[in-house]
């Protein structure tokens, strides 16, 4: 039974990783001192839940009519449910992590059970240990990482200028989404490590694929001024050459100007451009903007949606920052666009591209 020895593992009032080895079956939890695992918390019922070994080697979890209910990774269950490893579970507000043993590295024993940190009944869940944490590791050394591409155009004649290389994922354990992979990433604090991985993985995918016309990348602002992804970059350039990398900033960045123009310039001396993502979300930074211009600025599609229906004001606004994107030397990208409608109007307007599902939706990779 030693490969098959699960491992509940809590949080000490100290802050350190505690935890019972489940080796004996059927396995109760609860307040009352005859459970097998006992936890002193008056959230609990006295014989709260039960642990069972299924025959297919899983933990089954069967709640026993406790009064403030088990959870699995946030949401009540009602009988019994299979677990797997990496689910979290909360037994009224006292919160657990289901790991196998040898999963882990040697911490404090789980004597220190009796001080984990308690939420008093009533209040939200804790949330101490995020669901699929293992399987979003194997994630990042590889395993279901996957990508797509959406074309850039003429906004004028409608001629394919690039592609922007978007992050997926294919594991069968996670969610594809790139947003909820960054919501998994941010409770870890690996934001900078996804985005490099789905980067990296995607231009080294293209790069046997590459047309001669550019491809743009997304960055994290948490990486933006870091030595690392400049050195990634410069490893990506060298390995693809024949790849035209025009590297996406989100706008928040434009406001540390000195920073800009120290990443700026090194940019291009590694022959590489780059472009100013989600211009508009938040402020313009038209002054900022001005010192240190970008190839391409790309107007949220906040900016662009409907644009047929806004006022004469907004539009006005809009043609207006155009007009000063081009006067800095940049073109301007209008993201988002569905309708042929909005198309005419950003044309009118005096964008230079488009990008949005009128003109292309993403598409997998070449091979993928």
């Amino acid at each position: 039974m030693g490969e098959n020895l699960w491992v509940l593992e809590g949080l000490g009032a100290d802050g350190g990783h505690v935890r019972h080895e489940l080796s004996q079956f059927p396995c109760h939890i609860g307040r009352d001192p005859g459970n097998e695992l006992v936890v002193p918390s008056s959230g609990l019922s006295r014989r709260h839940a039960e642990f069972q070994l299924d025959v297919s080697g899983q933990l089954r979890l069967i709640d026993l009519n406790s009064s403030n209910g088990s959870f699995v990774n946030r949401e009540r269950i009602n009988g019994s449910v299979l677990l797997n490893e990496g689910d979290v579970l909360h037994f009224a507000t006292v919160e657990f992590r289901l790991l196998r043993r040898g999963n882990f590295q040697e911490t404090a024993p789980y004597e220190d059970i009796g001080r984990t940190v308690i939420v008093p009944s009533g209040l939200s869940l804790p949330a101490h240990f995020v669901p699929k944490e293992r399987q979003f590791f194997e994630f990042l050394q590889g395993k279901g990482l996957s990508g797509a591409i959406q074309p850039i155009v003429q906004a004028r004649g409608g001629q394919l200028f690039a592609w922007e290389l978007l992050g997926r994922s294919t594991h069968p354990e996670l969610p594809s989404s790139p947003i909820r992979l960054f919501n998994m990433a941010t409770q870890l604090g690996r934001e900078v490590e996804l985005s490099a991985a789905l980067r990296e993985f995607g231009v080294r995918s293209l790069a046997p694929h590459a047309r001669d016309m550019p491809l743009f990348v997304n960055t994290h602002p948490k990486e933006t001024f870091e030595e690392t992804f400049l050195e990634s970059l410069a490893r990506l350039q060298q390995d693809c050459p024949q790849l035209q990398l025009v590297v996406e900033i989100h706008e928040n960045a434009v406001m540390e100007v000195d920073r800009m123009r120290e990443l700026a310039a090194r940019l291009n001396g590694m022959g590489l451009r780059f472009a100013y993502d989600d211009f508009g979300a938040g402020q313009a930074r038209l002054n900022e903007l001005g010192d240190v211009p970008p190839h391409f600025v790309k107007f949220d599609m906040g900016l662009v949606h409907d644009i047929h229906l806004a006022s004469e004001r907004k539009q006005l606004v809009v043609a207006d920052l155009v007009k000063l994107v081009h006067e800095l030397g940049s073109q301007a990208l209008a993201e988002g666009v569905e309708l042929e409608q909005e198309a005419a109007v950003c044309r009118q307007m005096g964008f230079d591209l488009i990008q949005g599902y009128l003109t292309g939706r993403p598409g997998p990779l070449p091979g993928g």
